[in-house]
């Protein structure tokens, strides 16, 4: 009896010890449910302000904006992606085809490892460039394009660190990767995936890529709780299954597949970033909240993005990497 009274209290003491520094995976709206879009608006007055002018490719400007993004991810201690921890692959001048209007550029990579799967690989990106200054002397600030992205990536890693801290680091790894001259033709991406992958390609299980998520399609205004997703079901239709299913369960967005059309027009499964992953046969999700008037316009800035939307569609992305990186098998390729 004695025996088995001991027996059952450290039994009881282990759930307690265990249930205290250990929340369920199941329930990862313990961490996507703190995504602030206060957070999201600080970092994005300050990525898509005049003192950074536009961030150009390989400019000035560009560069305080990877000086500052490098400098959370040390705030918030998530190690920089590179094979010493470091957070910048440069870019060669020589690799843009514009070469003498470039000097060397950067990707910026963060990276928190896995608990169990850490060489298998999920890669969130953004592009951190826009298009700087114009003859006339306005600044392009490039609030929706892409701030809005870059800033989402840094507060997902925020969120993923914090589940991290409390015992539940992901089971697989997540690369978060603000990628250089999309603008000028994705070049960033490209010398990532093609010509120097930090984590093999074989072990990259999918790429989230996101680009212009703060705004909404003019179309779209009497319904604004939607995102487009472009990709999701060309390569692997798990991944737009799991995609489908956080939504359902957590974000009730308006899932809406118009340019995923083969025929679309417009042509925006080649035109960003996740395009260079998806040719070397990588799953991806490319989110994008539709072109609008101020599309790569002096209008495109702060004021006119909308931080709880862009919260939300943020939660959408970091539950769909959420049950991608905590599957027991790695996700399926048709």
């Amino acid at each position: 009896m004695t025996r088995l009274f001991i027996l059952a209290l450290s039994l009881a003491f282990l759930s307690c010890k265990t249930n205290s520094t250990h929340h369920s995976s199941d329930s990862p709206s313990t961490y996507g449910e703190q995504i602030s879009a206060q957070k999201l608006k600080e970092h994005l007055y300050i990525i898509a302000s005049d003192s950074l002018e536009g961030r150009m490719t390989s400019s000035i400007g560009h560069e305080k904006a990877l000086e500052y993004i490098e400098n959370h991810y040390k705030e918030i201690e998530v190690p920089g992606g590179m094979p010493d921890q470091s957070y910048l692959q440069t870019v060669p001048s020589s690799f843009f085809q514009r070469g003498a209007d470039f000097g060397d550029s950067y990707n910026l990579l963060a990276f928190i490892e896995g608990s169990e799967y850490p060489n298998e690989v999920i890669v969130i990106s953004a592009h951190s460039d826009h298009i700087g200054v114009r003859n006339d002397g306005e600044i392009y600030n490039g609030a929706d394009d892409n701030g809005s992205g870059t800033v989402t990536l840094m507060e997902l890693a925020r969120v993923f660190k914090k589940a991290a801290d409390a015992g539940d680091r992901p089971k697989r790894s997540i690369l978060f990767l603000h990628v250089t001259g999309e603008e000028i033709g994705l070049y960033g991406s490209r010398y990532y995936a093609d010509e120097n992958p930090i984590y093999p390609l074989d072990n990259t299980i999918c790429n989230l890529n996101i680009d212009m998520i703060g705004r909404i399609d003019p179309q779209k205004e009497n319904n604004p709780d939607y995102i487009y997703l472009i990709g999701s079901d060309k390569i692997s239709t798990e991944l737009h299954e799991i995609s489908e299913m956080a939504n359902a369960q957590y974000t009730n967005l308006e899932l809406d597949y118009t340019y995923n059309d083969d025929n679309d027009p417009n042509r925006f499964y080649y035109r960003s970033d996740h395009y260079n992953f998806a040719k070397n046969g990588i799953p991806v999700i490319f989110y994008f909240n539709g072109v609008h008037e101020d599309y790569h316009a002096v209008g495109d800035t702060p004021d006119k993005i909308d931080y709880d939307l862009l919260a939300k569609r943020a939660k959408l992305i970091f539950y769909t990497a959420w049950e991608v990186a905590n599957k027991e098998e790695r996700l399926s390729i048709d």
